[in-house]
């Protein structure tokens, strides 16, 4: 017998024996505030955020933002938060956004237990937008976010759109603060893959 095929056979009589799936029907983590344990985790892990009542606060937040980084080219897709100087829109090849500073997007769903962002490319052309921008800053609904990830995958499942949990785009990701690595020594840097900064906005009306 060839030894590949001696391999597979040992392998194939060497397999586990098959388990059920434990049951997801138990008591998750919950909190009194899920914005504040958002903001909490979320400054645990190099970002910020905050809570804005309207469009005009909204636009002050961000021209804070950015005032502080010194941004010069802004995309925006979302109006009402800024106007932006660089249209995404009309960009076909994705490495044009290299030179962005500041991506002002919109955020899908907030998970509180780790301020993760479900984010997708429903009203982003170019989904490296997230990650290729300087700096990124996400909107989201005030009364969009859940306590834990199987809250956030029910939600997902629910407001799908022709059975696929991305809705309408074929695209889909979780985002949870800023850029991170570190190296064996365990020195952490912000920014080395993706964004420098992000900073999350929850909207009331």
């Amino acid at each position: 017998m060839p030894p590949r095929d001696h391999i597979l056979r040992e392998v194939r009589r060497s397999l586990p024996a098959d388990a059920p799936l434990p049951s997801l029907d138990r008591q998750w983590t919950r909190y009194d505030d899920p914005h504040a344990s958002f903001f909490e985790v979320l400054r645990g892990v190099g970002g910020a955020g905050r809570i804005v009542a309207g469009a005009p606060q909204l636009r002050e937040e961000i021209d804070r933002v950015i005032a502080a980084i010194g941004a010069q080219q802004v995309c925006s897709v979302i109006p009402e938060a800024a106007a932006g100087n660089v249209d995404i829109s009309s960009i076909e090849d994705p490495h044009d956004l290299a030179s962005v500073d500041l991506a002002i997007l919109p955020g899908e769903l907030a998970v509180a237990e780790n301020a993760a962002v479900w984010v997708t490319g429903a009203r982003v052309r170019q989904r490296v937008a997230y990650f290729l921008s300087q700096h990124v800053v996400l909107v989201i609904p005030h009364e969009r976010i859940v306590n834990n990830m199987h809250e956030a995958y029910a939600w997902l499942q629910e407001s799908a759109d022709g059975g696929s949990p991305f809705g309408k785009t074929a695209w889909g990701t979780f985002m949870s603060g800023p850029s991170k690595t570190a190296d064996i020594e365990q020195a952490l840097v912000i920014g080395a893959h993706g964004a420098r900064s992000l900073h999350v906005f929850f909207t009331k009306p």
